[in-house]
Parts: C-alpha cells; sequence; structure tokens
C-alpha cells in the first residue's frame, strides 16, 4: 500500500482528499504546513507529497529539497498557474489547479505513482544487469567471454576505431552498444546501420546525406555527431561508400556544411572474412586497416560452454515477462538438449527457440520438444554443415521455398546468416526467382 502524504493548511480541503484517497486504497497522512511536515518525520518515507504551494511558513515547493526521490504533486489557484509551472521546472512531477476534479485528482496520483514505481524498477533492474555482468546486457562467464568483456573496459574510453567480428546472431550489435555505453560519448546518441539491409545505390545519402533542392538533409553520420557510430556488415559497403568513409576516418572529409570536421566514433562489425575481401580486391585494404585499430572477436556459442544455459536460463525469464506469462523452467531433459546442439545460429537463435518454446508452452515446464530444435544441422560446428541427406544447397533450396511466402529478403537472409546481397547472389546461381508475395 502506498504512503501519501498531504500539506494543506485548509482543514476542509485536507480532510475530503484524505478520504478521497483513503477510498481508493490509500494510505493517508496529512499536515497543514511544511513545518509540521518534518517533525511528524522523515519525508522521504513517503511514496508520494500532495502539496499545496502557498502555506503558513515555508511554502510548499520546500519538499522538493527535502525530499528529492519522492514525487511531489503541486496544488494552487488558478491564478498561481505560473508559480506551479516553476515548480515543475524544479522537479514537481505535476501540478493541479484547485478546484480540482476528484476523479481528475485520483488519476493523477495513480499516473505519477505509476511512472515513480516504473523508473525504479528500471534502476534496480539496471544496478542487478550491472552488478551481475562485467559489460551491461553480455551474459556468460566462459573464459571466451572473459575476454571479450576485458577487452572492451580496456577500450571503450579510447576514442580508437573497432573492428567487431564473429559469426551470425553472436552478439555484435550489443558488442557494439557496450562499447558505447562504457565509452566517454556514452549520453551522445549510438546510431547503428545495417549496410546489407538498404539498396546499393541508397547508401551514401543514408550514411553521408544528400543536398536536396536548397538543402541539406543529414545522413546517419550528421545524426551521430558526437556519438558512436555502429556498421554491421561492413562487408557489404559499396566501394564507393568504402572511400568516402575513408576520407572521413582520416580527417578529410567534414560534416554537410564544411564548417567543422565530423565528430563521430566508428565502430563496424561484419560475419565474414575481411582479409579474403581484400585479397579479392572486394574490399580497401587501407579502410581495412583503418577499421582494424583494434579487433574485437566474438566466439561463437558452441565455443562458450555453460554459457549457453547461463544464457538461456535470462532468455526464458526475458522472454516471459515480455509476454506476460508466470514464472517458467527448463525441464533437465531440456537442458540436456541445450548443452548437446552446437547452436549455428548461435544467440539469435537460442533467443528465437527460447521465445517460441515460451508462447507454446501450456504448463510451467519448458520441454525439448518445445524449442523445436532442428537436428538436421550437425554438431560439426558450422552453421553451413547440414548432415548427409540434405546437401547445402537442397537446405538452402527447402528454407528458401518453405519461408519466401511468409518472411521478407531482410528476414530470410538473417534467418541464413548472409546478407541480403548473398541471398540474392544464392537465388541467381540455384534458380529461385523472388516471391511476388513478399519483397
Amino acid at each position: 500500500m502506498n504512503h501519501l502524504l498531504i500539506i494543506e493548511d485548509e482543514p476542509v480541503i485536507r480532510t475530503a482528499l484524505r478520504r478521497l484517497l483513503e477510498r481508493h486504497g490509500h494510505r493517508v497522512s496529512e499536515a497543514e504546513s511544511v513545518e509540521q511536515a518534518r517533525a511528524d518525520g522523515p519525508l522521504d518515507d513517503y511514496n508520494l507529497i500532495i502539496t499545496d504551494l502557498r502555506l503558513p511558513g515555508e511554502p510548499g515547493d520546500t519538499v522538493l529539497k527535502l525530499a528529492p526521490d519522492v514525487p511531489v504533486i503541486i496544488m494552487t489557484s488558478y491564478a498561481s498557474v505560473t508559480s506551479a509551472v516553476d515548480a515543475m521546472k524544479g522537479g514537481a512531477a505535476d501540478y493541479i489547479a484547485k478546484p480540482f476534479d476528484h476523479d481528475e485528482m485520483v488519476m493523477l496520483v495513480e499516473r505519477v505513482l505509476r511512472e515513480k514505481q516504473k523508473e525504479r524498477r528500471t534502476a534496480a533492474l539496471q544496478t542487478d544487469v550491472d552488478q551481475a555482468f562485467p559489460v551491461a546486457g553480455m551474459i556468460g562467464n566462459s573464459g571466451a567471454m572473459n575476454e571479450v568483456c576485458a577487452r572492451i573496459h580496456k577500450v571503450a574510453p579510447t576514442e580508437a576505431t573497432v573492428l567487431i567480428t564473429g559469426e551470425s546472431g553472436t552478439g555484435k550489435e550489443l558488442a557494439a552498444r557496450a562499447l558505447h555505453k562504457h565509452s566517454k560519448r556514452k549520453d551522445a546518441p549510438f546510431v547503428a546501420f545495417n549496410c546489407a539491409a538498404v539498396p546499393e545505390g541508397s547508401i551514401e545519402a543514408e550514411l553521408f546525406g544528400q543536398h536536396q533542392s536548397d538543402r541539406f538533409r543529414p545522413g546517419l553520420m550528421q545524426t551521430a555527431e558526437g556519438g558512436t557510430l555502429f556498421l554491421d556488415e561492413i562487408g557489404e559497403l559499396p566501394t564507393a561508400a568504402q572511400a568516402r568513409l575513408l576520407r572521413i576516418l582520416q580527417g578529410g572529409e567534414h560534416g554537410s556544411e564544411g564548417a567543422k570536421e565530423l565528430n563521430v566514433r566508428v565502430l563496424a562489425a561484419t560475419h565474414r572474412d575481411l582479409r579474403k575481401l581484400v585479397q579479392d580486391n572486394a574490399f580497401r585494404s587501407d579502410l581495412y586497416f583503418r577499421l582494424r585499430v583494434v579487433e574485437l572477436v566474438l566466439p561463437p556459442l558452441r565455443e562458450r560452454g555453460d554459457d549457453v544455459i547461463e544464457l538461456s536460463v535470462f532468455l526464458l525469464d526475458k522472454a516471459r515477462k515480455q509476454i506476460g506469462r508466470n514464472p517458467l523452467r527448463l525441464s533437465r531433459e531440456a537442458l540436456e538438449a541445450i548443452r548437446r546442439y552446437p547452436w549455428p545460429g548461435n544467440v539469435r537463435e537460442l533467443s528465437n527457440a527460447i521465445e517460441r518454446a515460451v508462447i507454446l508452452c501450456d504448463g510451467d515446464v519448458i520441454t525439448p520438444d518445445l524449442l523445436a530444435i532442428d537436428h538436421r544441422v550437425s554438431g560439426g560446428g558450422h552453421a553451413s554443415d547440414v548432415n548427409d541427406k540434405l546437401s547445402l544447397e537442397e537446405y538452402f533450396r527447402v528454407f528458401v521455398l518453405e519461408h519466401q511466402d511468409k518472411m521478407t529478403e531482410t528476414e530470410l537472409a538473417q534467418a541464413l546468416g548472409i546478407s541480403r546481397k548473398t541471398l540474392w547472389e544464392k537465388r541467381q546461381r540455384f534458380g529461385l526467382p523472388r516471391s511476388k508475395k513478399r519483397t
């Protein structure tokens, strides 16, 4: 039960308001002045304070400094609305003019309490995450992950460009966000851009902006000013865009008006072998070395040992809260199945399997059948490995034909762990035209 305090020098108003709020399930204390309220006990013991602005002695907004963590609603006459607005600038949660409607007051109280509860829950969750994991949001205690987290802590405070590599689904964007969060730029924008998700002809305009008639439309580089730009699937960046990105990284190109050098930290990621792309003249060697000031290699899930169990429990709790389910648990058989499976799609595949199981579960235990693990994928440890009954080409054909009417090209590419460009190339090679139903 929430404990509310009313500070009001008019006994009739004070008593009526107390009775109103008590009828709606709140515990209510009252005082006729700030001095009396302070004498009755610590003001930060209350969940909410409702105070008149004009009181004998100290004004009502004094409580904002006396109890800075307690939400405060200011009551005022219509003639003093300006003063109430000033009080809100000083930290009051809201104000209400007298005479007020009872329903309006009840709704305002409930909203302020709800917002404060949400704020506290978010803060508590963030504290738990920060205490539980060496890098916020990155879960696991394996040697490989401890090494990744240690490197993130070491590199994040610098301005170094970082190239994040690893298989699809290993959490490259999560690592980029962790780098940003632990950097000096944490309060500035974090802007993510997937180089494979935008048509080649539009990438330069999206990234660097373009002039339209008499004005300049900013790109993501300008949007990320002062913060971090994360370029996912950097291996798909067209040659012209590679050259322009290199000029910016070297300080040779400026902002939209040419007035100042862009202040942006660039992080890049890819699941492809950039060194091979350089050897094949498909990626600029000078840009590769400029991006790879520091390389962060994310291990595949199959190489992280018991991290998969810790991740499964975390993802299960996250999924069931999002869907609004009561607590669920993984059966011993489900945990054994999770531990044995190589997870070629890595954390993304595990997350999808857990979410699907939560949706389909009728009881309170997740069993192996609900996980629907695709055992056609071998335990050899590579995302493209399939068993003898299904060749890679056949697997691609079956998957695309079964899902192209229900998934976009981007979703298909992500599910297969490849880029849109690679998906298009494979369609051409295997003679699989796009479905007319989806694009």
